[in-house]
């Protein structure tokens, strides 16, 4: 029988990601208030390739019971659809089209839509592109079409007003 204050494994791992596992496993088993480790292949014990999550023989119990209440846990499953794929919402390649391209994505992160900029910034012929997930294309050219209407005035003044957010005025 294990002593008190020897430690006994409750989890190994030779998959490639081993050390994640491990770590998760180690992150539950604290949050459940065991006292957990991991250890790799350099440990005394430790099969070659492996990582183990190790406790207290005294906290095995309670170890094991925490693992047990996280079997049935499932990650949620991929979104596969193809509603996510990114699609161009601004394409240029003027001369400014950089500056034009980082102002949309400063729009578009206002209005929390997720976007991305591709560029050839080393090949100056090759345009700028502003994507988004297709389910969201339509909301950003809303979003970017608003900011044009409103034109830089508006931006001069949102900028303003975020300035003084949160200013405190001294006697």
């Amino acid at each position: 029988m294990a002593q008190e204050n020897e430690l006994v494994a409750v989890f190994r791992s030779v998959e490639s990601d081993a050390e994640e596992q491990a770590g998760v496993v180690r992150d539950l088993l604290v949050r459940a208030g065991v006292a957990a480790e991991i250890l790799d292949d350099s440990a005394p014990g430790v099969p070659e390739g492996a990582f183990e999550v190790r406790v207290p023989a005294a906290q095995q119990a309670s170890a094991e019971e925490a693992l047990d209440s996280h079997k049935d846990f499932a990650p949620n499953a991929m979104n596969l659809s193809h509603d996510l794929d990114m699609v161009a919402a601004f394409v240029s390649d003027a001369a400014e089209a950089e500056l034009l391209a980082t102002q949309i994505r400063s729009i578009l992160d206002a209005q929390e839509i997720p976007s991305v900029m591709i560029s050839g910034s080393l090949f100056p012929h090759l345009p700028f592109e502003i994507r988004v997930p297709k389910d969201r294309l339509e909301e950003a050219r809303k979003a970017i079409a608003a900011a044009e209407e409103a034109g830089p005035a508006a931006a001069e003044e949102a900028e303003r007003e975020s300035e003084n957010t949160g200013s405190v005025e001294l006697p």
